[in-house]
């Protein structure tokens, strides 16, 4: 696309045959990155060809040769170590590499002013694409026609839906809920969000395991002394002992076998292994044996409060008016036509929707959408002024009422309106007058008791990181871990 119609409304054409063809050419399209994972070859190689496995079938070798074949079953359990290592890498490889974030097939772009569904494969830097509800963004694009409420969970673990209007970047791997827009490509390839976080999951790196290094200081070190000392011990067994060749091969081996720990090897494996199909059970991905060792020096752990911690499932359970504040309209129209001409469609503002009556007595002539940065939307209404609803410490001025306070301590969501006469277009916000405070329960998780008590039995300590007010969060966390499992939680 030449820089003379980028700003242009190209959504309406899009890119043009010889355009797609010129992309193509100078590499940009959406081919897939190339998988990083270890190879088969290379895992077989790993777990074959080490140190230890090397003693023991020099060993084996030289029993073999001396026909003592029955004191070869030692064998066995270095077969079966390596057999147990190479499996669970391979179907773990294989796990990993169909891995992706984008499973959308086909996207639906226009190009010489035509729609039309291509592989998403296919697409080159600067293709216009159209996105509608239930789609996937298969490709970061920027927001040209339209606006779409996308949820971004897969990227960022929050289920609430995020508003994207022209000029907003969409992030390849989140869905549309709701609406339709146009949008140009913007990364092609592995510089596309989702593109990268699979490419890092996939990235292969070194175990930093304590066994394995401990296990290989042991081999290092046994290997300094083993060869001498098998030379001796033959030596003597043979020359001066007088026994023959065979016996001498056996007495050595058996000597030298007492050095290499095989049963620990095994026993290490068989144990990591049982724990890799135990997480398996609960669809957990384990990439090396090794890796699961790393869980049990976890010590910290942290959680988000809301759908972690608690159900998500919020409710209105009071609302506080603040009698001091006259207001042009009753509190009830004004917040009912707030809800109605809302965009914000996140479990907050559905629990407010199921409460209040929604109406459509006044009009809106501008709207701040709620952001997590903010923590706070707006609205302006033709006539009558603006209502603001958020958070009580971004937009009280003063101390809050003391029943207000009381109801953050039991752990209660606490939402405050605040009005304002002037008409609020941008995010800088005048003196508010608060007008009422809503109180939002959301029940803790019927498992969270219990989940909380392991980790303290475990020794592992919770951090919950959230948006919330602090006092909330703490009484939250403090009913989760204080409770009895047989005690019913709160509603």
């Amino acid at each position: 696309m030449t820089a003379n119609n980028r700003f242009s409304p190209s959504w309406l054409t899009g890119l043009s045959t010889e355009e797609v063809a010129h992309q193509q050419k100078v590499g940009l399209k959406n081919t897939a990155p190339e998988n990083i994972t270890k190879t088969n070859g290379r895992i077989i190689k790993d777990n074959v060809l080490t140190l230890f496995n090397l003693f023991n079938f020099i060993i084996a070798v030289c029993l073999a040769l001396v026909h003592s074949y029955s004191n070869i079953a030692f064998l066995s359990i270095i077969i079966l170590n390596i057999c147990i290592g190479i499996a669970q890498e391979i179907h773990a490889k294989n796990l990993v590499e169909e891995l992706s974030l984008v499973t959308m097939p086909k996207a639906m772009v226009v190009r010489d002013g035509k729609e039309t569904a291509v592989r998403v494969e296919d697409l080159v830097l600067d293709d216009v694409i159209l996105f509608d509800g239930g789609k996937q963004i298969c490709i970061d694009a920027t927001l040209l026609h339209g606006e779409v409420e996308v949820n971004e969970s897969l990227l960022t673990g929050e289920a609430d839906t995020v508003l994207k209007r022209p000029g907003d970047l969409l992030l390849s791997g989140s869905f549309v809920v709701s609406g339709k827009c146009y949008a140009r490509a913007e990364h092609v390839g592995i510089d596309n969000y989702a593109a990268k976080i699979a490419h890092e999951v996939k990235k292969y790196k070194a175990v930093n395991s304590r066994l394995l290094r401990s296990m290989r200081k042991v081999t290092r070190f046994t290997g300094f002394f083993i060869v001498p000392l098998g030379i001796l011990l033959f030596l003597d067994a043979f020359f001066l002992r007088g026994d023959a060749l065979s016996p001498s091969v056996v007495s050595t081996s058996a000597g030298l076998l007492g050095m290499l720990p095989k049963g620990l090897v095994l026993l290490i494996s068989v144990t990591l292994a049982s724990g890799v199909i135990k997480l398996s059970k609960k669809k957990i991905l384990v990439q090396e044996l090794f890796a699961l060792e790393s869980l049990a020096y976890v010590d910290v752990l942290c959680l988000d409060k809301t759908g972690t911690l608690t159900e998500g499932k919020m409710s209105v359970r009071d609302v506080y008016q603040a009698e001091e504040t006259p207001l042009p309209v009753p509190f009830e129209e004004l917040i009912g036509s707030f809800l109605q001409n809302s965009d914000d469609n996140n479990a907050t503002f559905l629990a407010l929707k199921n409460h209040f009556i929604l109406n459509n007595q006044l009009s809106a002539v501008h709207k701040v959408p709620f952001s997590s940065q903010r923590k706070w939307s707006s609205m302006t209404f033709d006539g009558v002024g603006s209502l603001v609803l958020g958070a009580p410490d971004r937009l009280a001025d003063r101390p809050l009422p003391a029943n207000i306070t009381k109801e953050e301590r039991a752990g209660v969501r606490v939402l405050m309106a605040g009005f304002t006469k002037e008409a609020i277009t941008d995010e800088k916000l005048p003196t508010l007058a608060p007008v009422a405070f809503i109180a939002i329960t959301d029940p803790v998780r019927k498992n969270a008791v219990e989940t909380l008590a392991f980790f303290e039995r475990e020794g592992v300590d919770i951090k919950i990181i959230s948006g919330d007010n602090p006092l909330t969060v703490a009484a939250i966390a403090k009913t989760a871990r204080s409770c009895h499992r047989h005690v019913r939680l709160p509603d």
